[in-house]
C-alpha cells in the first residue's frame, strides 16, 4: 500500500445545469498542479440535490459519463462524485468510480434522505462498493449513508478510506464535522468527507467544511465557505501503526450484516 494523492474539489453547483456544472469542475480541475491518484467531486456534482430527476436524469452512456471518462484520461487518475442516473424506468443517486481506460464501478446511495423526499424519487442501492487504489481498499458512500454506522462497519478490516460525496447543508454541520471523525476512530481508517458551498435551488446554504481525517481523529484538512482545489497525500502507514498499536477492531461484535436488501 503506498502512500495515496488525492484532490478534493469544494465546489460551488449551479442549480439544475449540467453544462455549466461540467465546464465549471472543468476550469477549476485545470488548477491541479501535482500528480494525483484521486479526484472527488460532491454528491450529484452535475445539477445539485435535485428531486427533478424526471428532466435531469442520464443514462450509463450519457454526457456526464462521457465527461467523466474523458477527465479521467486527461489526469491520469480515478475521478468520483454521484451523479442522476436511469436505469430500468428507476432513477438512482448513483456514485461513479471512473478510471483513465473508461472502466467504472459504481454504488447507488444506500440511505435516501427522506427528510428531503429523496425517497420519493430515488431507488435505494442494495449492496456496499469496495475498491482498489494503489493497494488502499476504499468504500465510497454518499452523503446520509454518514449517519449509519452499521453500514460503514470495518470490522473485518475492509477498506483503509472511507469516503463521502456530500451535499450537506450548513445547518447541520456540526453532526458532519462530529460523525467524520467518529467514522474514522471506529473503523481505524482515513476518512474524506467532500461537500459542495453556496445556496442551492431551494436557498439551502452549504458551507462545505470537506474534511480529511486519519484513523486516530485527527484533522488533516478542513475548508469552509468558499470553493477549493486542494491536494493530499494520506499516508499508509498511519493506518498500520494504528491498528497494529491499537487493535480494537478484532474486539467487535460479531454478527453478520447481509450485504443484499429487499
Amino acid at each position: 500500500m503506498d502512500n495515496l494523492k488525492v484532490t478534493i474539489f469544494q465546489g460551488y453547483l449551479f442549480w439544475e445545469n449540467i453544462d455549466k456544472n461540467l465546464q465549471n469542475i472543468a476550469a477549476r480541475l485545470s488548477g491541479i498542479r501535482q500528480k494525483t491518484n484521486l479526484v472527488i467531486l460532491p454528491e450529484m456534482f452535475s445539477t445539485g440535490f435535485s428531486m427533478n430527476a424526471e428532466k435531469l436524469a442520464e443514462l450509463m452512456d450519457g454526457k456526464t459519463m462521457q465527461w467523466m471518462h474523458n477527465t479521467a484520461k486527461q489526469y491520469g487518475c480515478v475521478i468520483t462524485g454521484s451523479i442522476i442516473i436511469k436505469e430500468n424506468k428507476k432513477y438512482y443517486n448513483r456514485l461513479i468510480w471512473m478510471r483513465p481506460d473508461g472502466s467504472y464501478e459504481y454504488y447507488d446511495k444506500r440511505h435516501l434522505f427522506a427528510l428531503g423526499q429523496e425517497h420519493e424519487t430515488y431507488t435505494p442501492g442494495t449492496k456496499r462498493l469496495i475498491v482498489e487504489l494503489n493497494g488502499w481498499n476504499i468504500c465510497p458512500v454518499v452523503c446520509y449513508d454518514l449517519r449509519f454506522p452499521v453500514w460503514l462497519r470495518n470490522a473485518k478490516s475492509e477498506y483503509d478510506l472511507l469516503l463521502i460525496v456530500a451535499n450537506w447543508p450548513e445547518r447541520r454541520i456540526a453532526h458532519w464535522r462530529t460523525l467524520i471523525a467518529a467514522r474514522a476512530i471506529e473503523n481505524q481508517a482515513y476518512v474524506i468527507g467532500v461537500n459542495r458551498v453556496g445556496h442551492d435551488g431551494n436557498e439551502v446554504y452549504h458551507s462545505g467544511d470537506s474534511t480529511c481525517v486519519d484513523p486516530n481523529g485527527n484533522v488533516i484538512y478542513c475548508k469552509r465557505d468558499e470553493e477549493d482545489l486542494y491536494t493530499l497525500s494520506i499516508i499508509a502507514d498511519e493506518v498500520k501503526k494504528t491498528r497494529l498499536a491499537l487493535p480494537f477492531l478484532k474486539d467487535a461484535d460479531e454478527f453478520n450484516m447481509c450485504e443484499h436488501f429487499v
